[in-house]
């Protein structure tokens, strides 16, 4: 047996213990598959010492989702027959082989028939039902590489469907229309993941699937969440356009949560301005929007999993937080907490580490510190938790350098959570 030296590598590179490597994959196996994962030390011991020379697809894909790369980058040695297959081919059947291949064979096989199947409602029931697990999913972590993978193939089961089956133009615009909501996953889970490329990408297809599905809330959700994407590039301008774009759609006009939702995300671009006066009118408008909509009116789940008063004032947060007004900041921050739902764990830590900013903001560097270390240990390596984490720990540098407070959180960065 040959000790393999990149997994261990790229282990310390992330400060990972053999038990937080096996619980991280185990994690984005059940991401995956839907089923939870049996990683265990041991597991990872036999990988370390090389008694594993390539372990299984589902277990690879998910490597590769939580040390961003691939398997033989990892050290792992692929089998002859591995060798003699293109790695496009590789990686799908890779995916097929982890999901147990049910839907990606399922959308070969109708491919393959000489007689096209009738695609029905129920077909769009069965998909509409793996986009809310897909939700439920990016909601409880968020911006993992599986997620985008594992929509991303899901969007390329719906438009099998609607190459190779006969449908009603019903049925075909809801297919177009689940194929959109898809990608729109992929596209959010890039962006929460700062893949910024990968997103861009997305939501040029989104954009075309929805404009051929004729449905406005998928096309709300994605120039939304183009608007975030720029927000995220510092590009204002753009985010505004784009939000614009989401904002005038009839889905908008007709809904005041949709309206909300838009105008609270404007809030959120403005204060990459510095414009107050432009937060506080769009959140305004967000509230007494939100104020006016039936709670219980039907709306695609992609919007009732997530928008409610709590997402209002994190969005009226990231406006003030962007703005530097602290105490705004601080106060939405409350609010939003004390009414996140508990299946959020993501969007929970990402309003706590904004929290503990707004307290640097003031001057309050003890109890910043203090809020600051309140993170889940599912979430600790997001990606946008860990730059958040980064940029409080260099501003509380400048701030307050060689204080108390200081030296307690670099004591806890360093020992807690691990860059990435």
């Amino acid at each position: 047996m040959v000790a393999n030296a990149p997994l261990r590598r790229r282990m310390a590179e992330r400060r990972m213990t053999k038990a937080e490597l096996a619980r991280e994959v185990n994690t984005e196996i059940e991401i995956l598959t839907g089923g939870p994962g049996t990683v265990s030390e041991r597991t990872v011991h036999n990988w370390l010492t090389g008694a594993t020379r390539w372990p299984p697809a589902k277990i690879r894909l998910a490597l590769e989702a939580v040390l961003g790369c691939g398997p033989e980058e990892l050290g792992f040695i692929p089998t002859s027959r591995t060798r003699t297959t293109s790695e496009e081919e590789v990686r799908r059947r890779d995916f097929i082989t982890a999901v147990g291949g049910t839907a990606l064979v399922a959308a070969a096989t109708t491919a393959a028939s000489p007689v096209p199947r009738r695609i029905g409602a129920a077909d769009i029931e069965r998909l509409r039902f793996r986009f809310a697990e897909v939700i439920a999913s990016d909601h409880r972590l968020g911006g993992r590489l599986s997620i985008e993978s594992h929509a991303t193939a899901l969007a390329d089961e719906a438009m099998a469907l609607q190459e190779h089956g006969t449908a009603t133009q019903r049925i075909r615009s809801s297919l177009y229309a689940c194929a959109a909501s898809f990608v729109s996953s992929a596209m959010w889970a890039a962006i929460d993941g700062r893949r910024f490329d990968a997103a861009l990408q997305h939501h040029q297809k989104a954009a075309h699937l929805a404009a051929m599905s004729g449905d406005s809330g998928i096309q709300f959700r994605i120039w939304s969440h183009a608007g975030s994407l720029y927000r995220h590039l510092g590009r204002p301008g753009d985010a505004l356009a784009a939000n614009d774009v989401a904002r005038s759609l009839p889905i908008a006009r007709r809904d005041p949560m949709f309206a909300s939702l838009g105008h609270a995300r404007h809030a959120a671009i403005h204060g990459l301005t510095g414009d107050t006066n432009a937060v506080r009118r769009s959140l305004g408008r967000a509230q007494e929007a939100l104020d006016r909509a039936d709670p219980s009116a039907p709306r695609p789940v992609w919007i009732t999993a997530f928008y409610d008063q709590a997402e209002l004032d994190s969005l009226a947060l990231a406006a003030h937080l962007s703005a530097g007004n602290w105490e705004d900041a601080e106060a939405h921050a409350h609010r939003s907490l004390a009414g996140r739902r508990e299946s959020m764990q993501r969007s929970r830590a990402i309003t706590t580490v904004r929290l503990a900013h707004a307290q640097l903001g003031q001057g309050d560097f003890e109890q910043a510190v203090s809020t600051a270390m309140v993170m889940p240990a599912e979430v600790s390596n997001h990606p946008r938790v860990i730059g958040m984490l980064t940029a409080f720990g260099t501003k509380l540098d400048d701030l307050a350098p060689r204080s108390s407070p200081a030296r307690a959180w670099a004591d806890y960065a360093r020992t807690t959570w691990r860059s990435v």
